[in-house]
C-alpha cells in the first residue's frame, strides 16, 4: 500500500463567506459568523474548511479579483479576526484551506497601479502589455467572460494589458521572475500563519503561448476561446514545478487545483506520487449539462448516467493519483436542480441518493454550503437581480447571438453562478437567519422546509444523512477501505444505475443510486450489510429493486 498522506483523510467543507452568516447586521456574511457556526460544521463530520477568499478585494468577481493579498476585506472583518478563525478551528481540529488566486489580481492591487501609472517600473513586467501600431488590439482572443482579452490603457495609445478572464482581472506574468519570488513569499506568509493549504485559481492559465499569434474565430465576435492559447499550455510545468518546491512542499501543506481541461496523459505530472498538486477536482461531470462551459446559451447537453464519474475515476487510479470530489461549488448551479432535470423527483431522498453517489467515491469529498439541506436553485424574473459577472456577460452574449430574454434568462436561471451564492438557509424565515437585514443577494425561494432548523429536527432529512454519511466513514470496519481501497465500476447492471465496489482485502463496499424516474430492477451476486440508504431499496435474496433517484450501500466484512 502507498503511504498515506494527512490530507487523504480530510472531509471538506467549502464556505461562500459573503452568503454564509452574517454577524454584524449589514447583509453581507463575515468572518466572525463563520467561527459563530464552527460547531455545526463539525457536527457534519467535517476536518477541513476551504474558505473562499476574504482578501482585500474591489469584488468584481466576488473576492476573485484581490487588491491585497496579504489583508483580510473589512467587510469580513480583520486579520485578528482571521487569526481567532484559525485558533477556534484548531481547538475543534479543523483545518483552514484558503484560495490561492496568482493567475491574476485587481486591476486596483498596488503592483498594478504602479504598473499603470510609471511603465518603466519594474511592476510593467508584472502583468502582460502589448503595443499595437495599426490601432487594433494584439489578437483575437475571448476571454472567459466574453470580450477580448484585451483592454486598452489609458493614455498610451496603442497599448493594452492582458485578461483572461474581467477586464478587472488582469494576468500576473509568469514569465517574469520577479513577478514569481514575489507570489511564493506571499504563499509562504500565509503557510507561516497557519493555513493547511490552498485551493488553487485557475492554475491551468498561468502559461500563455508567447507567439501572441490570432487564430480562426469560433464565435460570430470573430473571436477565438482565449482556452486555445491559454490553458494547459506546453511550459506551464516548469512553473508549477517551482511553486510546488517553492512553497507547499516546505509545509507539507494540502493543495487542490482548479485544473480545467488536464490532458490525460498529463495526469500523473498534476496528480500523480510526485505531482504538482495533493489533488485536483474531478471535473469530468460538473459542466455536463451544458454544451459550452463558458458560453451556456450554446444549448444543453445530451449527458446521460453512463457520463457521470467513471472514467476519471479509472484514469486518476492508474497513476495512483487523487482527486476532490465535488457536487457543487460556488461557481456551479445546486446538483439536485442540474442532475434530477424533473423537478418532480427533486426531492430529500433524491438529494441523499446523490450525495451517497460520490462520498464514497476514491479521494477526498467536499461539501458546499447549504449542499447538506438540498438547497435548489432559485428563479430570477429580470437581469437586474443577477449579480455574478459572467451571468451578466452570458447575458449580453446571447442577446447579441439572436436570443430572446426570456431565453438569456432561462439559461441564467438553470446556470448562474449566483445559484450557489445565495444565502445559507439556517431558518425559514425571510432572511433565512442568515441576517436582520436585506442581504447582498436575494434569498432562493425554496426554503420553508429546506434549512437547518427544521432539518434538525427531522431523523430522516438530507442534514442528518450527511451526518450519517461521516458516521460510516468513521467506522473502524469501513474507514480503511473507504480511503484506501481499490474501486471499480459496476457495469452489467440498467444504464441509469450508478454502480461501483471498494474493496480492501476481505471487505468490500458496494454503492448503488438509481439516477433515473423510473424503478430499476436487477440482481446483484454481492449483496451484504446496509450501512445507509436513501429511499425505498428492497433486496429479496439477490434481487435488487429501486425505486427512482434511491441509493444503498453496503458492505461485507
Amino acid at each position: 500500500m502507498a503511504q498515506r498522506h494527512w490530507w487523504q483523510d480530510e472531509v471538506v467543507y467549502q464556505i461562500y463567506p459573503r452568503s454564509f452568516q452574517d454577524s454584524n447586521h449589514d447583509g453581507i456574511g463575515d468572518i466572525q459568523g463563520v467561527i459563530s457556526q464552527l460547531d455545526y460544521i463539525q457536527s457534519l463530520g467535517i476536518t477541513t474548511i476551504w474558505l473562499s477568499p476574504v482578501y482585500k478585494s474591489p469584488m468584481v468577481d466576488m473576492g476573485y479579483d484581490i487588491s491585497d493579498y496579504q489583508d483580510i476585506d473589512p467587510q469580513f472583518g480583520s486579520l485578528t479576526d482571521f487569526k481567532e478563525l484559525l485558533t477556534a478551528a484548531n481547538e475543534r481540529q479543523i483545518k483552514i484551506v484558503m484560495d490561492l488566486v496568482v493567475n491574476h489580481t485587481s486591476d486596483q492591487h498596488a503592483w498594478f497601479k504602479q504598473a499603470l501609472a510609471d511603465p518603466a517600473s519594474p511592476y510593467r513586467d508584472f502583468y502582460i502589455f502589448k503595443t499595437t501600431t495599426d490601432g487594433t488590439v494584439p489578437n483575437n482572443w475571448r476571454s472567459i467572460f466574453g470580450g477580448s482579452t484585451w483592454t486598452p490603457v489609458p493614455n498610451e495609445t496603442g497599448t493594452y494589458y492582458f485578461h483572461t478572464f474581467a477586464s478587472e482581472q488582469p494576468d500576473l506574468n509568469w514569465e517574469n521572475p520577479a513577478l514569481r519570488r514575489a507570489i511564493y513569499d506571499m504563499v509562504n506568509w500565509w503557510l507561516d500563519l497557519g493555513v493547511a493549504g490552498f485551493r488553487i485559481d485557475a492554475i491551468t492559465h498561468l502559461k500563455k503561448d508567447l507567439d501572441w499569434v490570432s487564430l480562426p474565430a469560433d464565435g460570430s465576435d470573430g473571436l477565438v476561446s482565449v482556452t486555445k492559447k491559454g490553458q494547459n499550455r506546453p511550459g506551464i510545468e516548469r512553473f508549477l514545478s517551482e511553486l510546488k518546491a517553492e512553497t507547499f512542499a516546505k509545509y507539507d501543506a494540502v493543495t487542490i487545483g482548479e485544473a480545467y481541461g488536464v490532458p490525460q496523459q498529463d495526469l500523473h505530472q498534476y496528480i500523480g506520487p510526485d505531482g504538482y498538486f495533493s489533488m485536483i477536482f474531478d471535473f469530468s461531470y460538473m459542466n455536463i449539462e451544458v454544451e459550452n462551459v463558458d458560453e451556456w446559451y450554446r444549448g444543453r447537453s445530451a449527458w446521460t448516467t453512463s457520463d457521470l464519474l467513471f472514467e476519471s475515476q479509472q484514469q486518476v487510479q492508474a497513476i495512483e493519483g487523487y482527486l476532490g470530489n465535488v457536487l457543487e461549488n460556488h461557481d456551479q448551479p445546486r446538483v439536485l436542480s442540474k442532475l434530477v432535470p424533473n423537478v418532480a423527483y427533486q426531492t430529500a431522498v433524491a438529494a441523499k441518493s446523490l450525495a451517497t453517489m460520490y462520498y464514497f467515491l476514491p479521494g477526498v469529498p467536499f461539501i458546499y454550503q447549504g449542499q447538506e439541506l438540498g438547497m435548489k436553485n432559485f428563479e430570477r424574473r429580470h437581469i437586474s437581480e443577477f449579480n455574478d459577472v459572467s451571468s451578466l456577460n452570458n447575458y449580453e452574449m446571447a442577446l447579441r447571438d439572436g436570443f430572446s430574454e426570456a431565453e438569456a434568462l432561462q439559461w441564467l436561471n438553470a446556470k448562474s453562478r449566483d445559484n450557489a451564492r445565495t444565502p445559507m438557509q439556517w431558518t425559514g424565515e425571510d432572511f433565512g437567519g442568515f441576517s436582520e437585514v436585506e442581504p447582498w443577494l436575494p434569498m432562493g425561494e425554496h426554503r420553508a422546509d429546506i434549512n437547518v432548523a427544521t432539518e434538525e429536527q427531522d431523523p430522516a432529512s438530507v442534514l442528518n444523512y450527511y451526518r450519517g454519511l461521516a458516521k460510516v466513514r468513521r467506522q473502524p470496519q469501513w474507514h480503511d477501505v473507504i480511503i484506501d481501497g481499490t474501486s471499480h465500476p459496476l457495469t452489467r447492471l440498467p444504464a441509469d444505475v450508478i454502480a461501483y465496489q471498494r474493496r480492501l482485502g476481505d471487505r468490500l463496499i458496494t454503492v448503488l443510486v438509481n439516477l433515473s424516474v423510473q424503478s430499476s430492477r436487477f440482481s446483484l451476486i454481492q449483496i451484504g450489510e446496509v450501512l445507509t440508504q436513501s429511499g425505498e431499496v428492497t433486496m429479496t435474496g439477490h434481487r435488487v429493486t429501486m425505486a427512482p433517484y434511491t441509493a444503498v450501500v453496503m458492505g461485507i466484512s
